[in-house]
């Protein structure tokens, strides 16, 4: 990468697919759950905090902020639902990696699909010190853009062969069957959240409507079950059933920012939680029988972008990788830093305009 302080990195979409092509999805899955396991790991060097939100009638725009006190991230994300319905993108996102040292950034990226490799990528790594290691068939009850992912990284880094699909909108579950046909997975297609349920060793819920749902009931799941909760990640959206989460093991992100949007939300503020970096460190015993149901609401933290953003930079700094990002002439660079305003005279920019 170009070393020059002012000439920024960028990572557009179209590079994006540019590194998963020259990596393999299957790679960059694996790379980043490497990269999210050592950063919740080093838990408590990250400055954390729960997103900065504006809540909308239409939606929500957040900001995700943390450092490690080398280096400071941010994304940018947005939840709209209705979105859909318009023939856009339910969530976007682009975030930033910056030096604590200078504070100049480092990498600008598109984190529209690396937010969707980063989900699934934690929803492995929680199902790893969480799900019983026999488990090889999961049900995705929500089929929409981010169930792909799931379900490959499932398969990658944890060996899950069966699928049993449930969305509303059959047309989801056809797209998600087209997508994976070449997978290799033995995929069932339910016509309700029972009948995906039934047999499934991890459960899955990824739906998009920002409301008070029950996606799952307490009696459609049985013990020994992990259940992946991912839906849930905005104040008054939740997905399972209150008898359910006081049934399972619960093991949350980061419990300030969980109570506020996870499944957590709908229990007492003093709740007891496992979080999930104590399990990750061996300071605290995630599954500790085959009959338990461990439940992760996961809402989605700032340090999993940190690590995204980290892997993301260290990929583009391989041999051979120079194609995947552009440089960008983004931080002014006057050759007197105090002289700002005499780099500007001295471009002609403010003559011109003159005449």
């Amino acid at each position: 990468m170009n070393k020059d302080l002012n000439i920024v990195p960028f990572v557009s979409v179209d590079n994006m697919m540019k590194i998963i092509g020259k990596l393999g999805i299957e790679n960059m899955l694996k790379g980043i759950a490497e990269y999210v396991e050592e950063d919740f790991r080093r838990w408590q060097l990250f400055d954390k905090t729960p997103r900065v939100a504006a809540h909308s009638k239409e939606g929500v725009i957040e900001l995700m902020p943390t450092s490690d006190g080398e280096l400071y991230g941010f994304k940018y994300v947005n939840g709209h639902p209705k979105n859909m319905k318009e023939g856009l993108q339910t969530v976007t996102a682009f975030g930033v990696l910056s030096e604590v040292y200078t504070g100049y950034p480092i990498l600008f990226t598109e984190m529209t699909i690396l937010t969707a490799l980063r989900t699934a990528a934690t929803s492995v790594v929680a199902a790893k010190h969480l799900a019983r290691k026999d488990s090889r068939c999961m049900a995705l009850i929500g089929n929409g853009a981010q169930s792909e992912f799931q379900a490959l990284a499932f398969k990658t880094l944890l060996g899950i062969e069966k699928l049993r699909l449930y969305d509303i909108d059959p047309v989801a579950s056809e797209k998600f069957v087209d997508n994976m046909q070449s997978y290799g997975f033995d995929i069932v297609v339910c016509d309700s959240a029972r009948e995906a349920a039934t047999g499934a060793d991890i459960i899955t819920t990824c739906t998009a409507d920002k409301l008070n749902a029950t996606i799952l009931t307490d009696d459609m799941v049985p013990s020994g079950v992990h259940i992946n909760a991912i839906g849930g990640d905005c104040p008054g959206k939740t997905e399972l059933q209150k008898e359910l989460v006081l049934r399972s093991k619960l093991f949350v992100e980061y419990p300030p920012q969980t109570r506020i949007e996870g499944e957590l939300q709908q229990l007492d503020d003093d709740y007891p939680v496992n979080e999930l970096w104590q399990v990750i460190r061996d300071e605290l015993a995630g599954r500790e029988n085959d009959d338990e149901i461990t439940l992760f609401d996961g809402v989605g933290f700032a340090t999993e972008d940190f690590s995204a953003l980290r892997y993301i930079r260290d990929q583009i700094s391989r041999p051979g990788m120079s194609a995947t990002y552009e440089n960008l002439d983004m931080i002014a660079d006057p050759d007197e830093p105090r002289d700002l305003f005499g780099m500007v005279r001295r471009s002609g920019a403010m003559s011109k305009a003159v005449a």
